[in-house]
């Protein structure tokens, strides 16, 4: 993806946190054909690992066979801005310029598939404790013989791009007014988003 250094983010906290708060993706693998294999998927990161488990069907298998390098990719908190929203003041409305605010995290790395049982149950109890962190369930051992119909993968982060579009390039007062009208629209994820534009 083209990132623009006002939406570049070397903060590691900055993408875990909004890696976290997303907690989905999309898994893609190129293997040997022309097309990748795109995964849409829940997630987990742990250190400088995304665990996470697929059911053993998927053909993300045979293109990890191919290769074992692949990228998770997780966007979020988007929002269209019109182009009379970058207007402040006296400037003219008819000439703002629309644009679409978001986030991108893409993080890729090599990956190892796990058919073992024990390393599967770990996988899934770290999911878990992310989505169910107050407990209830019983163990995922207790379920072993479901095993069979799925696959564990660790994927080793080894580079991550991070893009933050929102606003980066435009001054205090013009951050301040989009924030302002995001919070008026009140869309989907338009509070979110008027978060992250104050911040710049």
């Amino acid at each position: 993806m083209l990132i623009r250094p006002h939406d570049a983010s070397t903060d590691e906290m900055r993408w875990r946190s909004f890696v976290r708060q997303q907690g989905f993706g999309h898994f893609a693998v190129c293997g040997e054909g022309e097309v990748p294999v795109l995964v849409p998927t829940q997630f987990v990161v742990i250190e400088n690992q995304v665990v996470f488990h697929l059911a053993k069907p998927n053909p993300v298998f045979a293109a990890l066979d191919a290769t074992p390098q692949a990228v998770l990719s997780v966007a979020g908190d988007w929002a269209y801005i019109p182009g009379a929203w970058k207007a402040v003041g006296d400037e003219d409305p008819t000439l703002g310029i629309p644009t679409t605010y978001y986030g991108a995290v893409q993080l890729s790395g090599a990956v190892t598939v796990t058919d073992e049982p024990d390393e599967i149950a770990a996988i899934l109890r770290t999911q878990l404790a992310d989505v169910e962190p107050e407990g209830g369930l019983q163990d995922p051992s207790v379920h072993t013989k479901q095993f069979k119909a799925i696959r564990g993968l660790r994927m080793e982060i080894d580079d991550v791009r991070a893009k933050f579009k929102y606003g980066g390039n435009a001054d205090a007062e013009h951050r301040a007014a989009a924030a302002e009208r995001l919070r008026a629209r009140g869309g989907p994820s338009d509070l979110a988003v008027a978060e992250r534009v104050q911040l710049g």
